[in-house]
């Protein structure tokens, strides 16, 4: 062989060399795109157990609530902004509610003259409604609503349709004793009488039972001084206790010495 053929032939395989270098370039970048769509595809698949735990979790510490995302100014159709509305528990509504039923018995009472009959006040229990019982609630030693009472329970009952607080009906009397064959003390004619207007509230006006409770305390929670007669009309009472907690939950009727 030449020397002219021996260089032709190693000028060949140098060129052949040259011509297969893109092969690696090509296959590079190849595995680069392959990789890349691979971690894409992975980034892009939602573990569904670990999303469905995690949901309950947030759902536990917040509770259920309800979120609403305004849509922005010229956004596109699906887009919502980045300000979200949380409707949360709304605490004090049940306040506002016994400020308005009591205004609104405030204004009955006076129209009506029973200033000396009706008090009113609000206590950290709830709303005390304070009705004396001589010559408007029931007769002495009785336990029969009188028909005097029955517009002023009818006004209350309205006021108890529009709320939904649970209300503890408290009968009251003075130290003086009782002693007949239906009452044999002060405490069968205190609880007599307010089983008397839980059965009004329940029969005339449909509050649900549920929602009421009845009690006798005969003079064991005197608001005035047993030493006159004046103060013994105002012992003598039953009290329509509204209580703050709507749902009736930690409300219990508690004596001044904390026992229920």
């Amino acid at each position: 062989m030449s020397q002219e053929e021996e260089g032709s032939g190693g000028g060949g395989g140098h060129d052949a060399g040259g011509m297969m270098r893109w092969l690696l370039t090509y296959a590079d970048m190849i595995t680069l795109l392959m990789a890349f769509f691979i971690m894409m595809y992975s980034m892009s698949v939602l573990n569904r157990e670990k999303f469905a735990k995690a949901a309950a979790g947030l759902r536990a510490q917040f509770g259920p609530q309800k979120w609403h995302l305004s849509s922005g100014a010229g956004a596109d159709m699906g887009k919502a902004s980045s300000h979200a509305i949380v409707d949360q528990p709304k605490v004090a509504d049940h306040q506002v509610t016994l400020d308005s039923v009591q205004q609104q018995l405030e204004d009955y009472i006076k129209v009506n003259d029973l200033e000396t009959a009706v008090t009113i006040q609000q206590e950290t229990r709830g709303l005390v409604i304070s009705i004396v019982s001589d010559d408007l609630l029931f007769d002495k030693g009785r336990a029969e609503l009188r028909p005097q009472a029955l517009a002023l329970l009818d006004q209350i009952a309205g006021l108890l349709q529009q709320i939904s607080n649970p209300v503890a009906v408290e009968g009251h009397t003075c130290d003086i004793p009782i002693h007949t064959e239906k009452f044999p003390s002060n405490w069968e004619l205190s609880a007599a009488r307010a089983c008397s207007v839980v059965r009004y509230l329940i029969d005339r006006h449909e509050i649900s039972p549920r929602r009421l409770s009845a009690s006798g305390f005969a003079d064991t929670r005197p608001v005035a001084p047993n030493t006159d007669p004046e103060g013994r009309a105002r012992n003598r009472r039953v009290d329509l206790v509204i209580l703050a907690n709507p749902e009736g939950e930690g409300d219990e009727t508690t004596t001044e010495e904390g026992t229920p």
